[in-house]
């Protein structure tokens, strides 16, 4: 696997933040990326139908599902997650709970 020059950052940023996105074009390493940085979480893909489901017909349900936090990869296929993870966040902060993953676009819509 190649180290990245981002690994100390995204590190870095996770000891100060409790949310932490990387975006970036389709295929350019971003969940490789979290993956090697973050291997002890959970990685939740979005882009897997049934789980995005569960994640837009139940956020909250979906979201009790990592109560130490995870890596959701590709975030803007669930969009309404950031609110209900802004909610947890608020209520009980911690630092590197959820790393995000999306296209650079920051325009989120539903695919």
């Amino acid at each position: 696997m190649i180290d990245r020059t981002l690994e100390t950052t995204l590190k870095a940023l996770s000891a100060k933040y409790p949310v932490v996105t990387v975006t970036g074009p389709r295929q350019s390493g971003k969940t490789t990326l979290c993956r090697k940085v973050f291997p002890q979480k959970d990685n939740v893909k979005l882009e897997n139908l049934d789980t995005r489901q569960f994640a837009i017909e139940d956020p909250r349900g979906f979201l009790k599902n990592y109560p130490d936090g995870a890596i959701l990869d590709e975030i803007q296929r669930a969009p309404d997650l950031l609110s209900y993870i802004q909610s947890i966040v608020g209520e009980t902060p911690r630092d590197g709970l959820f790393i995000l993953t999306g296209v650079n676009s920051l325009k989120f819509q539903a695919m």
